[in-house]
């Protein structure tokens, strides 16, 4: 029977990875991800685990034990945050190259300079094309099911990619939300038992080298020969989560498909979110239906491989649509997401106006205020067919608006 408890986020994630009982865990603490392996090293000191836990002396050496595990044939895990994502940024490269089904947890945390140790979307935006999958998570339960489902997604046969589980710092990770956690023995039937689908290091049958270089004859091969577990993540990421759905039933979390469209399909307004805002967002979409204002919300869970046929055929036939990015790409004209949706809407007949907001930096609160304001721009962008602004900032202190935001001719 699921029991029902009060779990952050970072707890949900710990009981994801002891339900799924990998061979291999390698851990190095970092702020807001130390409490989920620490919570999983309490797991495996009172043997509720058969995991060999690695206690390493960096990120990059967390990295580095989980995909030689992997490459001998363990079903590994890690998990890391902000400036230790970005210590692990050469090998990320390397699991996703050698096609390494990894699932690692990222709690999502500003990065430096200056120092800051709250949640934004930095860090993994800052490795969205280093090969790995992007499942991003609302609340501590889709935490703790998008973990459960990466692992069979991340060792499917056609997919072999790793996969990481993004979730805001502070707001989810130690938070504490109503969880609820199915039985353990469910769990581990959904997962099922690990067979490398790969040649590994430790079969003395069959030798093989692993990371051997290569020169301009055959990398190109290999890169597009990478591409395949990408291309071909979105159906299997979709069958998981249906059949999730079928074995556990509703959960708190929503559904499990690319993003959740929430009164979208009659809106002639949209607000695309990712993660913990979308929360907010939901709240203010059915306050302004009550106002008569036609607004809906796309939230979106997988941000790599990116849907863009999906969120073209969502947002086809809006005539606004705001993006809301809780990070910045630096000399781009707007947010990672807003880039990516900007790129699914092009040759659209008559697009929407869009409009990208920079949101939430270095756990800068977002308020329902702030939602208001987008939803004001949207509404009236709308009606006039122009934007007041192509790039905004939400939040700002008063005065410090030093930057100019972005002006729509």
């Amino acid at each position: 029977m699921p029991e029902i408890l009060g779990l952050t986020g970072c707890d949900a994630g710990a009981h994801a990875m002891r339900q799924i009982n990998p061979d291999v865990v390698a851990a190095y603490p970092i702020t807001p991800q130390t409490a989920l392996v620490q919570k999983f090293a309490d797991f495996e000191a009172d043997g509720l685990v058969n995991s060999e836990l690695v206690l390493v002396e960096s990120e990059h050496s967390a990295m580095s034990a989980t995909i030689g595990a992997a490459a001998a044939g363990a079903r590994a895990m890690t998990a890391t945050a902000a400036c230790g994502l970005a210590l692990m940024h050469e090998m990320l490269y390397i699991a996703s190259g050698l096609r390494l089904p990894i699932v690692m947890p990222v709690v999502n945390r500003a990065l430096s300079a200056p120092i800051n140790i709250q949640g934004d979307h930095s860090d993994t935006m800052g490795c969205r094309d280093a090969g790995w999958i992007h499942l991003h998570s609302e609340n501590a339960q889709e935490v703790y099911e998008n973990t459960i489902q990466a692992m069979r997604i991340a060792e499917h046969d056609d997919v072999l990619t790793p996969v990481m589980i993004c979730f805001d710092g502070f707001i989810i990770s130690h938070g504490v939300e109503v969880v609820k956690l199915f039985d353990d023995e469910d769990v581990q039937k959904f997962v099922g038992q690990y067979t490398a689908k790969i040649p590994t290091l430790l079969d003395p049958q069959k030798p093989i080298t692993i990371g051997a270089m290569t020169f301009s004859d055959t990398y190109f091969e290999h890169k597009v020969s990478q591409m395949q577990g990408l291309l071909h993540a979105p159906e299997i990421i979709r069958a998981v989560g249906r059949e999730f759905v079928e074995k556990f039933g509703e959960s708190i979390a929503c559904c499990y498909d690319f993003f959740e469209a929430y009164r979208l399909d009659d809106a002639d307004i949209a607000i695309v979110v990712l993660g913990s805002t979308a929360g907010a967002v939901r709240f203010m979409v059915d306050i302004y239906r009550e106002k008569g204002i036609k607004v809906g919300m796309l939230k979106l869970r997988v941000f790599r491989p990116f849907p863009e046929t999906e969120i073209r055929e969502a947002l086809e036939g809006k005539k606004a649509v705001a993006v809301l990015d809780r990070s910045i790409a630096f000399g781009a004209d707007g947010g990672p997401v807003n880039i990516e949706v900007k790129s699914a809407l092009y040759g659209v007949k008559n697009p929407p106006v869009m409009l990208s907001y920079i949101y939430g930096l270095g756990g800068k609160p977002i308020d329902l205020e702030h939602i208001e304001t987008v939803i004001g721009d949207l509404d009236e962008a709308a009606r006039t067919g122009k934007c007041k602004r192509r790039v905004g900032f939400l939040n700002l202190r008063e005065g410090d608006n030093f930057i100019s935001e972005k002006r729509c001719p």
